[in-house]
């Protein structure tokens, strides 16, 4: 039986020197509640140089206007419940308790990072992930009104003090990121940004 494509390995911990290590190989956990941790690289990995962003004209026009403020960090526990319950991941999701709290732990040992769109002091958008070097692992995304989650990306792409990553791993294939500029490249090329941008 063949295995699927980037399937790497079963079994291990989400331990913060296990995931710390297992990024800088380019493997990230995903599964769901009642598995074993599954680690996965797959031969094909989206990326987004950030420079790069598609940004079309809607998002200027809101980027211009300033309708919502930008956090980072701001509240990271709040945006990583919103990626798991929002719309149809909820009760569908790969954000397992032991995810969360694994990337609590991650966060508040400086590894794990929220950008964060805000309105009339309401969290509506955001992303998260695991920033290693000149490297931005995403892990997820939400958006609760139209946008939101776009306005946090062009801030980690364009604005200070956000924007210092070569790379942002969109880690699998999708077509809704492509819009926005990603780009699929080879497995070798990807371990070849690891090991040029991890440690810088």
């Amino acid at each position: 039986m063949l295995k699927p494509d980037g399937l790497l390995a079963y079994g291990g911990s989400l331990e913060l020197h296990e995931l710390l290590k297992n990024y800088r190989k380019g493997a990230f956990p995903w599964y769901t509640e009642g598995q074993p941790v599954i680690w996965w690289s797959p031969s094909k990995r989206l990326i987004l140089r950030p420079q790069n962003l598609k940004v079309n004209r809607t998002l200027r026009r809101k980027i211009k206007k300033k309708l919502y403020t930008i956090h980072k960090n701001r509240d990271f526990e709040q945006v990583i419940e919103k990626c798991a319950n929002t719309n149809e991941r909820k009760n569908n999701t790969w954000i397992t308790k032991a995810v969360k709290q694994a990337y609590l732990h991650l966060h508040n040992q400086g590894y794990a990072h929220s950008v964060e769109c805000w309105s009339d002091g309401k969290l509506i958008g955001g992303l998260y992930g695991v920033s290693i070097g000149q490297i931005f692992f995403g892990e997820s995304m939400f958006s609760l009104q139209n946008d939101a989650s776009k306005l946090a990306l062009f801030a980690l792409c364009r604005w200070e003090p956000y924007s210092n990553y070569h790379i942002i791993d969109c880690q699998v294939e999708s077509e809704h990121l492509k819009t926005l500029g990603a780009e699929l490249i080879e497995r070798s090329e990807f371990e070849r940004i690891l090991k040029n941008y991890c440690e810088k």
